[in-house]
């Protein structure tokens, strides 16, 4: 039976491609540095941005991607990006692939392969052509793949949450392109830390993400920088990113933490953002344990940095999802947080 295997090993939930590092050819002509507009001016200019490397963000979607156990063989599984919370056509398959679906085996029908007809139906929604790449991108690793969309199958996957002699109907698929077919389960743990986006252009940066290592705090710091007024405060946290100091509060209730209060601060002292964190009102939410106080190196869960081009720093990794997404924050008030699509259906 077809299952999605779920690990969580960071907030972001993201399973993830084993990656090859594209080296970066060198653009000689001089460029200036583009700088990130904030509060004050407190962030450092994003590193040099050529004007050829220039993203559009209006219609910006990254995506998580998922290790799916192989309906062919137990022992292995396939590597695969859904995108099926963009793509919502109410026909996404090939018309008679569910026709008399009681007298096929149910193995057979967990898995398909979309036809030219759908595959360019997916692609003109997706405003996608056979010209683009997908990009992966391994923030811990520092890696990034390169693959021609021509060279992907367009698939459909049966949602894991689809059992035997359940009437079977399109929604109850995953659609969107296979990376990886019958790989060995092992390739799970290839797969961490890793995001995607389709286009013509790859709009990560390289090497300018780490892991938050977090260290506890003294007392007059929680007391000089936050404050609550119903919950009991208690252990503060504090980390650095370049010219950045970044301060946690926990706040408790029974003696749990219940939220926490992050805020960021440049090296003039000139708090430059803040965020009340939270799992109330997201159903199944709950806050991530921090690196290197609740977590060894193996599961890291918060991260920092530069990630996007032409866009101030990032911070994610607070909470761990049940339902929905998680999101991408930026270090800048102005920006609006992005959403990683991962098909998280239930």
């Amino acid at each position: 039976m077809l299952r999605k295997h779920i690990k969580i090993n960071t907030a972001l939930s993201i399973l993830l491609v084993q990656l090859t590092l594209v080296s970066c050819q060198k653009d000689n002509k001089k460029t200036a540095a583009k700088t990130v507009k904030t509060a004050n001016d407190s962030i450092k200019a994003t590193p040099l941005v050529t004007q050829e490397d220039t993203m559009d963000y209006s219609n910006f979607h990254i995506y998580s991607i998922s290790v799916m156990s192989s309906a062919e063989k137990d022992a292995l599984a396939d590597v695969f990006i859904s995108v099926s919370d963009i793509y919502t056509d109410p026909h996404p398959i090939q018309e008679g692939a569910l026709k008399k679906q009681k007298d096929i085996p149910f193995e057979q029908i967990q898995y398909l392969e979309l036809d030219a007809q759908h595959r360019k139906k997916m692609m003109d929604a997706l405003k996608l052509t056979e010209n683009d790449f997908l990009y992966i991108f391994n923030y811990e690793l520092n890696t990034l793949q390169q693959i021609p969309i021509h060279k992907l199958k367009a698939v459909a996957y049966l949602s894991p949450y689809e059992s035997d002699g359940e009437e079977v109907d399109p929604d109850s698929y995953m659609i969107g392109f296979q990376i990886e077919h019958l790989q060995n389960n092992t390739i799970y743990d290839k797969y961490t830390n890793a995001i995607a986006y389709f286009g013509s252009k790859n709009p990560f940066i390289e090497g300018k993400m780490q892991a938050i290592a977090w260290k506890k705090a003294g007392a007059d710091i929680g007391k000089k920088y936050f404050n609550h007024p119903k919950l009991k405060s208690g252990n503060t946290y504090q980390a650095r990113y370049e010219n950045l100091t970044y301060y946690l509060q926990d706040y408790l209730e029974e003696e749990m933490v219940m939220e926490r209060k992050l805020a960021v601060f440049n090296d003039r002292n000139e708090k430059i953002f803040e965020r009340t964190i939270t799992p109330a009102g997201n159903d199944g939410a709950e806050l991530s344990p921090l690196n290197g106080i609740e977590t060894d190196e193996s599961n890291l869960m918060q991260w920092t940095g530069y990630l996007f081009k032409g866009k101030p720093p990032v911070i994610f990794g607070f909470t761990v999802q049940s339902f929905g997404c998680p999101s991408i924050t930026f270090l800048d008030k102005e920006e609006k947080d992005i959403v990683i699509n991962c098909d998280n259906r239930h």
